[in-house]
């Protein structure tokens, strides 16, 4: 890195930071985004490690207003725009951005929003049963009281991968008639009861938390938006790195990015679509797996224990050319 150290901003730790780099591989003159600022982690330290410019977005006002520091310690480099990365093509456009030579998307919870109670993401302090991760939406408060009992089920089951997801929504039914669902913690206590401890230490509200954060954010929804997109602005040689913390995200990120790269299997030689030339793809996988955060990272900061990273180039012209007429 070059230039002096930019600490991410207090209460909040980047994951896998050193691996980030090193696949999106800032160069000078180059022109980035940070799809999901969050503290600033991956921010400052791109901003860092070349004179480059760098676009950042979070849908989070309160995110927006934190990066005010981090900006004017990069005046003209870091540009910041409230917003949510699954936008990106019209967020950038409306700035006259069209090409990037490298995006950053951590997927995983700001540490801001998960600390602070008043934000009701989490179920270890009590606060009003929230989630949302901008100002504005179905809150989970919503969901709990609003949805019908088997909805509720398929929600905990698809999005938390829920085992007890029925009897978890029957409880959540049988509670809200006697009196609302208001807060985080009386939704927790709920799921308690019924839900006997899980031998890993993991609380039993863990995955039905996750479930319903993942519907009030349209997680998964804004990560295959914000994928398509992301291909789409590359420049050739222009690299996007996912960081993701749960299955059902990394399951997204991995087949999109097999098949941007043209590694998916090729059909049944019964299949007559399997006659047919392939189109050569247009990028390459930079990992050929998931990489995983180091022991000594885990051990210092347990959040990071899930985290995955993937990262994808695109080819240059050439390179797309020279694939296709190789024997």
């Amino acid at each position: 890195m070059s230039g002096a150290s930019t600490a991410p901003a207090r209460g909040h730790v980047p994951v896998m930071l050193a691996e980030v780099l090193d696949a999106l591989a800032p160069r000078a003159g180059g022109i980035y985004l940070d799809g999901t600022f969050g503290g600033g982690g991956y921010s400052g330290a791109i901003l860092d490690a070349a004179p480059c410019t760098l676009w950042a977005i979070d849908r989070d006002p309160a995110a927006i207003a934190r990066g005010a520091s981090l900006a004017a310690r990069f005046p003209d480099r870091l540009h910041l725009i409230q917003g949510q990365f699954g936008d990106m093509l019209d967020l950038l456009a409306a700035h006259g951005v069209t090409a990037l030579d490298g995006i950053v998307l951590d997927l995983g919870v700001s540490s801001y929003q998960i600390d602070d109670p008043a934000r009701g993401f989490s179920f270890r302090a009590d606060g009003p049963l929230d989630m949302r991760m901008g100002d504005h939406g179905t809150t989970a408060a919503e969901l709990v009281n609003g949805l019908p009992e088997k909805a509720l089920a398929d929600l905990l089951y698809e999005l938390g991968e829920e085992r007890a997801s029925r009897r978890i929504a029957r409880a959540i039914v049988a509670a809200r008639a006697e009196a609302p669902i208001a807060t985080t913690g009386r939704l927790a206590a709920i799921i308690r009861a019924v839900l006997p401890p899980d031998r890993s230490g993991i609380d039993p509200a863990t995955r039905s938390f996750q479930a319903l954060r993942i519907r009030v954010n349209d997680e998964l929804g804004e990560v295959e938006r914000a994928l398509d997109q992301a291909t789409r602005l590359l420049a050739p040689g222009g690299r996007l790195v996912v960081v993701s913390f749960h299955s059902l995200e990394d399951r997204i990120v991995k087949r999109f990015m097999i098949e941007a790269a043209g590694r998916t299997p090729a059909p049944s030689r019964h299949d007559p679509r399997g006659l047919a030339a392939r189109p050569a793809a247009g990028y390459r996988l930079l990992t050929a797996k998931a990489q995983r955060p180091s022991r000594a990272e885990t051990d210092a900061n347990p959040r990071a224990r899930s985290a995955r990273l993937r990262a994808l180039e695109r080819l240059h012209p050439a390179a797309i050319v020279e694939e296709r007429t190789a024997p």
